[in-house]
């Protein structure tokens, strides 16, 4: 006499649910072998089960239900191996997504790494830091940050540079906004770059900062320039604001003054 399975230890066998074996038997994918007309319980034979294990491996190659019914019922091996071209391609698919969805991971947990380990100044107070010469790329449409464009931020730039430079370009992960006679843009910090327009060099030197949060941030930005002038006797002719991510999706500022290379607070 056959072995019967009843549908619990069916799906123990097989490592699906009861429930997805009760769904097959609905859309005639699997049915029982036998049902019981007293009890209604279900019983499932080696062939059964055979066929789910089936299934289930056809279900990892990312195949629907209705492909796979498709499948079981082939008797051309032309169609199944083009059935299974298509999945070969699926799956290809998603080992790039994957792929481009762990660099990306990756590089946000360097990113999140390294203000572990160097983390901004934190003063309430300003201070002077001392840079290297900066060339910058202005966005052509990003003018404040927000949830959304500082997510995956490069690409506004590998786009705005086009197809034919994207090569020729690399960036700093870092946002920041130049303000200069009263326009705003933000931009990115160019690592590698050929000459284009909308790049702008900050020269090196010395650069007066102060810290600020977005509610305090007009604020600092007065008391910052009243103390460049008075202080520096510098005007200043742009302001950097550089955003300092606090978390996944919080971000403060360092504003920062040009003042010269000789000046020293």
């Amino acid at each position: 006499m056959e072995k019967l399975f009843s549908i619990s230890k069916t799906a123990k066998i097989t490592n699906l649910t009861a429930e997805t074996l009760r769904h097959y038997g609905r859309i005639g994918l699997v049915k029982p072998c036998k049902i019981d007309e007293w009890t209604g319980y279900r019983y499932y034979s080696g062939a059964e089960i055979v066929r789910l294990n089936t299934i289930r491996a056809l279900k990892f190659m990312d195949l629907s239900l209705s492909q796979i019914k498709n499948i079981l019922e082939f008797d051309d091996f032309n169609k199944i191996v083009d059935y299974l071209k298509e999945a070969e391609q699926n799956a290809n698919r998603k080992i790039e997504e994957l792929n481009s969805i762990k660099v990306k991971i990756e590089r946000a947990r360097r990113f999140y790494e390294s203000k572990l380990t160097n983390e901004s100044n934190s003063n309430e107070k300003p201070f002077v830091i001392k840079q290297k010469s900066r060339v910058i790329m202005l966005a052509d449409k990003l003018s404040s940050p927000t949830v959304e464009n500082l997510w995956n931020y490069h690409r506004h730039f590998y786009e705005q540079v086009g197809e034919k430079n994207k090569d020729k370009f690399e960036f700093e992960d870092v946002a920041g906004i130049y303000e200069s006679n009263d326009k705003a843009n933000m931009f990115a910090i160019c690592t590698k770059y050929v000459d284009i327009d909308g790049l702008i060099e900050l020269p090196k030197g010395n650069y007066l900062c102060l810290n600020s949060s977005e509610d305090e941030l007009q604020t600092a930005e007065k008391k910052l320039i009243d103390l460049a002038r008075t202080e520096y006797k510098i005007e200043p002719k742009f302001i950097v604001k550089i955003i300092v991510l606090t978390g996944i999706l919080q971000w403060n500022y360092q504003i920062q003054i040009y003042i010269g290379d000789d000046n020293k607070i």
